[in-house]
């Protein structure tokens, strides 16, 4: 079982000592599957392990592998679902499913498929790919939990590329008006998308501003520091009366040197074996 304390996680040296290596673990894992799929999301799966591992292993997602329905379980939806693998390594470390389920990334008719689907993968709560549309489902969870009286928490995580879409803001919109404060979203600022960066092909700046302008209580780290982001997870747990925006600046491709060089150029491209081996070495495989 993984369970969260209802307590606001700590930090010890000892559990970032191990949720480095748990992250290390993920990358390792999201470069095999995308690798033997060959097609597939590398960029932002690795960009977002850190971020991930806390979630799930730092004790701020209250959930039970052994029940993936559980009434009391917090929510997590990947709005941006093309970069699924990182939460089905997630997922599968936790102990929803067997880690060989790993190998059949994309396959027809997997399990996982190369988008998250919600009646093949034990652990995933929303069907997403259509961009836009993860977050109004998460707001929609958020909204209903309150309405029956429970005090689960939903987690969105959204791609900055995806806030060039009209849906989101209109979640924004809702999520502050609605006073959403258990909803926490979660953007992969990396400035990078499958055509190029954010700033060129959609400037979505001043993002901090625009999200504060729409009633959010905003929160600006660093997606690769555990420090960074057990502090915002934690504000934003405290945070009563409206929702929190937690903006993670994260690098493309993180742990891979050639990925990272290459920033954008990694959104939806994977690696071939040479490279992959190159990625694995890095990473300590």
């Amino acid at each position: 079982m993984t369970s969260a304390t209802m307590n606001a996680p700590t930090l010890t040296p000892e559990l970032k000592t191990q949720l480095t290596e748990t992250a290390r673990k993920l990358r390792i894992e999201v470069i095999k599957m995308l690798a033997r799929a060959g097609s597939g999301h590398p960029g932002g799966s690795l960009g977002m392990a850190d971020v991930f591992t806390a979630l799930y292993f730092g004790g701020f997602v209250n959930h039970d592998a052994r029940k993936p329905q559980w009434e009391d379980r917090d929510r997590v939806v990947l709005s941006n679902g093309h970069i699924c693998p990182i939460l089905y390594a997630a997922l599968a470390q936790c102990g929803y499913f067997p880690m060989q389920w790993l190998a059949d990334l994309r396959k027809i008719d997997s399990h996982l498929q190369g988008h998250p689907a919600m009646n093949k993968t034990p652990g995933v709560e929303l069907s997403t790919g259509s961009l836009g549309h993860g977050v109004c489902g998460a707001l929609g969870m958020a909204l209903s939990l309150r309405a029956g009286g429970r005090n689960q928490r939903v987690f969105a995580l959204l791609g900055d590329g995806e806030l060039q879409e009209g849906l989101p803001w209109e979640a924004f919109m809702a999520a502050a008006h609605y006073k959403a404060d258990n909803l926490c979203i979660i953007i992969d600022r990396n400035d990078a998308q499958i055509d190029g960066r954010t700033v060129d092909v959609m400037n979505i700046d001043p993002l901090d501003h625009k999200l504060r302008a729409f009633g959010f209580h905003v929160v600006s780290i660093s997606g690769h520091s555990f420090e960074q982001i057990f502090a915002a997870l934690n504000e934003a747990a405290a945070t009563k009366g409206r929702p929190t925006a937690i903006i993670a600046n994260t690098i493309m491709g993180k742990g891979v040197s050639y990925m990272e060089k290459d920033g954008y150029k990694w959104h939806g491209k994977t690696p071939n074996a040479e490279q992959a081996a190159i990625a694995l070495k890095e990473l300590g495989a």
